[in-house]
Order: structure tokens, then sequence, then C-alpha cells
């Protein structure tokens, strides 16, 4: 059974930055690809980046440039960091593995950017 357990969400000012994390229970060179995800009050739950087993990133068009996807196999874990945020970013992000066919999630971390 895979578990991804995401930390690092909080409180942030406009313009602050946090760094998300998303720890996997076994060796994330495993994965298809690992995605973050975030989902706010009313809305869907949209896809924020992605990254692949070859290392290939890909981003929401609303955080290009302010987001950034990586990863440590090492430490089997992918972060996200956040700079420059916006009230507009305040949801609940998830991360998601791509696993033998199967997709596992985290169970999410608020982030909150007040204005």
């Amino acid at each position: 059974q895979v578990q991804l357990v995401e930390s690092g969400g909080g409180l942030v000012q406009a313009g602050g930055s946090l760094r998300l994390s998303c720890t996997a229970s076994i060796s994330i060179s495993r994965f298809y690809n690992m995605g973050w995800y975030r989902q706010a009050p009313g809305n869907q739950r949209e896809l924020v980046a992605v990254i692949v087993g070859g290392g290939n990133t890909n981003y929401a068009d609303s955080v290009k440039g302010r987001f950034t996807i990586s990863r440590d196999n090492t430490k089997n874990t992918v972060y996200l960091q956040m700079n420059t945020l916006k009230p507009e970013d305040t949801a609940v992000y998830c991360c998601k593995a791509n696993y033998v066919g199967d997709n596992y999630w985290g169970q999410g971390t608020q982030v909150t950017v007040s204005s």
C-alpha cells in the first residue's frame, strides 16, 4: 500500500512563500509521475504541477513562474516551492502519485494566503 504524507502548509501573507513536502512510503522512483493538486471551497480540484519519471515538469498557467515542483529521490519526497503567493492560491493542496496504473492521494495540507 502506497502512503503519501503532505506537510508545509500554513498561513502566509500575500507575496510570501511556502514549501510543501510530500513524502511517500515507497521509493518515488517507482512512480510514473507525481503531482500537486489543489481545491478551494466551492471549486473543483485542479492540477497545480506535475513531475514525471524523466524529470519533466508541467504547471498550471496560474502558477507558472511562481511555483516549482521538484523531487529528492533519496528522501522519497516531492516538493512544491510556492513564491509570490496570492489570496487566490488559498486551497487544500494534495499530492498524487501514479503507481502501476493506480492513483494514490495524500490527506492534503491547507494553504491560506491573506491579503
